[in-house]
């Protein structure tokens, strides 16, 4: 398998995962010039702009850890983005929604991945709530290409059947 021809099978999917971290990367620029740190503006009755720091993972697990889990985390994504562009390499024409799937993931975990080596932390700024009782954690665009990147996964998993004799 030549150079050219993995590049041919993953390129638009790489591409995929560029413009997530690039969308990731300038809307957090953005925020971060002009929000202070615990700032809101509501933009809806459920939701708001707001910049928050995470140091942990999903939902600010192991957040208070000591510093520690920005290494585990960073190196768990390092691991995801190797082990996805493997797998594009091997899907990329024959399984579309799977690739669109994990070419999202990968965006999402580069864009957090630059985060943590960066600025040891993730810079949220999405709140979503209801009323002013229930907070759902802060995410951001990679949060959102990852959870989106999963809901596709799980949805070709159940709905798209894999044609007669089609091989990984």
């Amino acid at each position: 398998m030549t150079f050219r021809y993995v590049w041919q099978q993953a390129q638009r999917w790489w591409a995929l995962a560029i413009a997530v971290v690039i969308l990731d990367w300038v809307t957090k620029q953005a925020v971060v010039a002009n929000l202070f740190y615990g700032q809101e503006i509501h933009l809806l009755p459920v939701l708001d702009l707001t910049l928050r720091y995470n140091t942990g993972a999903a939902f600010s697990f192991l957040a208070q850890a000591g510093g520690w889990q920005r290494w585990l985390f960073s190196l768990i994504a390092i691991v995801v983005v190797v082990g996805i562009s493997w797998r594009l390499v091997r899907i990329g024409r024959k399984n579309p929604w799977e690739a669109a799937a994990l070419s999202l993931i990968m965006g999402g975990a580069l864009g957090n991945l630059h985060d943590r080596l960066a600025y040891g932390h993730v810079v949220d700024f999405v709140q979503v709530h209801w009323q002013q009782s229930w907070y759902f954690p802060a995410f951001n665009v990679a949060d959102s290409a990852i959870t989106i990147g999963v809901i596709l996964m799980l949805l070709e998993g159940l709905f798209v059947k894999p044609k007669k004799g089609e091989k990984e």
